[in-house]
């Protein structure tokens, strides 16, 4: 089974238009490393929780909207080398100077698939 890197990234939604133009530079990237797929997802209905929510995970703002992103990798060896590369990569340092968010609340890890129909 494949490999699956997941995010939740709290991004003002004054930024939309940028996030998505930065996410556009940033698959290819991912791709060439190893990626299979690239996933980005706009938040467009998520509700606030009673114990906790997406919203909270991150701390996001009232002028924020949570984004849900995942990137398919063939295996774990793949994704920890892809990791590797992309820290070194002045394409990626240069793009992580400039994020359309407040990279320090976004919320990430690698996943094990356990069914994938």
């Amino acid at each position: 089974m494949n490999y699956v890197d997941g995010f939740l990234i709290p991004v003002p939604a004054s930024k939309k238009k940028e996030f998505i133009a930065q996410a556009a530079r940033m698959a290819p990237i991912f791709k060439e490393f190893g990626a299979k797929r690239v996933v980005e997802c706009w938040g467009d209905d998520v509700p606030d929780g009673k114990v906790t929510d997406f919203k909270g995970a991150v701390k996001a703002n009232d002028d924020e909207t949570v984004v849900f992103s995942w990137i398919e990798y063939p295996s774990k060896e793949i994704r920890d080398a892809a990791n590797k590369r992309m820290m070194e990569d002045p394409r990626m340092k240069a793009m992580g100077e400039h994020m359309p968010f407040d990279g320090k609340r976004m919320i990430f890890g690698g996943f094990a698939p356990v069914l994938d129909e």
